[in-house]
């Protein structure tokens, strides 16, 4: 299932150090649920079809210019108008000093007017980045997810398989720990997962038989990350003698995460086999096939070529 977010608004205002030059009275009770800012521009004209009220409206040089141009009661009726459709704020960036009727009008339909002298197209750019990362779609899977060569892996399996055990395995041969037990995924772009750990076992790694164990104390702040983004996914199940595993690589399998595709490997595992090691062969084998690298499919065409070359000797 996928998490809906919102962020309060108080957030983006610590974020961005913006200033309160109107404050709404409920102002800690705002919340931005999409990723968008707008710039009203048609709207300071009156034309407000397909006018987006969710989003955070921020006004610049070229607005603010057009807005002294009207008179005190077109100044007013305009933002009676646009104020009634109850936006979350108004931002006024490069420190430019909203006309009284801006605030009068605020004041009537309690919303909040902000400030910042940062110049209009930074500021909304930055705006964007920041709310697309806090509002993306997210889903919390179960799992353990570890930093390895730069990768980030995804491992997955049954309860007591050992994907902790392997983590603790990766840790003391120098790779991260980003959660474990349960991993927060979201989707950033069109195809690329971020993943993380709930804020309540960050850094907690779980070991049956032994217990809790905080991994940053333990093995250093060097050994764990906040976040990554997940390369691969890696399931572990247990050896079975009946099933049929790849044994080339050729078959390039993915598994699907809020509609993003990501490689996938099954790997069984029996007592003794180096999980670890594994685990850290496959991270660099991820990474040479996103530099166009397969070696499968090199051992394949030489396969063939021998084939080829003595065929009919």
């Amino acid at each position: 299932m996928i998490d809906t977010y919102s962020i309060p608004l108080h957030d983006v205002i610590r974020q961005f150090k913006l200033s309160i030059l109107s404050p709404a009275t409920n102002l800690d009770a705002i919340r931005l649920t999409v990723e968008d800012v707008a710039r009203p521009g048609l709207q300071l004209t009156g034309f407000f079809a397909h006018f987006e009220p969710m989003r955070l409206q921020v006004l610049g040089n070229v607005e603010i210019s057009y807005v002294t141009t009207l008179s005190s009661q077109e100044r007013s009726e305009i933002f009676d108008r646009l104020f009634s459709y109850k936006i979350p704020a108004l931002l006024i960036a490069r420190g430019l000093t909203p006309h009284q009727e801006i605030l009068d009008m605020a004041r009537k339909h309690n919303i909040t007017i902000l400030g910042t002298d940062e110049p209009t197209s930074t500021i909304v750019s930055s705006i964007i980045t920041y709310l697309k990362a806090a509002l993306a779609p997210r889903i919390t899977r179960h799992g353990v997810f570890v930093e390895v060569y730069g990768e980030g892996i995804l491992l997955t399996g049954g309860s007591g398989i050992g994907k902790s055990e392997a983590a603790i395995e990766l840790l003391k041969r120098g790779h991260r720990l980003i959660a474990d037990d349960a991993v927060e995924i979201r989707k950033v772009s069109s195809d690329s997962l971020m993943g993380t750990s709930p804020e309540l076992i960050r850094n907690y790694i779980e070991l049956r038989g032994i217990g809790i164990v905080n991994v940053a104390k333990l093995f250093g702040m060097g050994a764990v990350k906040q976040e990554n983004q997940i390369n691969l996914v890696v399931n572990i199940v247990p050896w079975n003698t009946q099933a049929v595993y790849d044994r080339l690589g050729l078959e390039e399998k993915t598994t699907e995460i809020l509609g993003v595709d990501i490689p996938t490997y099954t790997i069984p595992i029996t007592p003794g086999r180096n999980l670890a090691v594994i685990l850290e062969v496959a991270a660099m084998n991820n990474r040479q096939r996103k530099l166009g690298y397969n070696s499968a499919i090199e051992f394949t065409e030489q396969m063939n070529q021998h084939f080829d070359a003595n065929l009919g000797k």
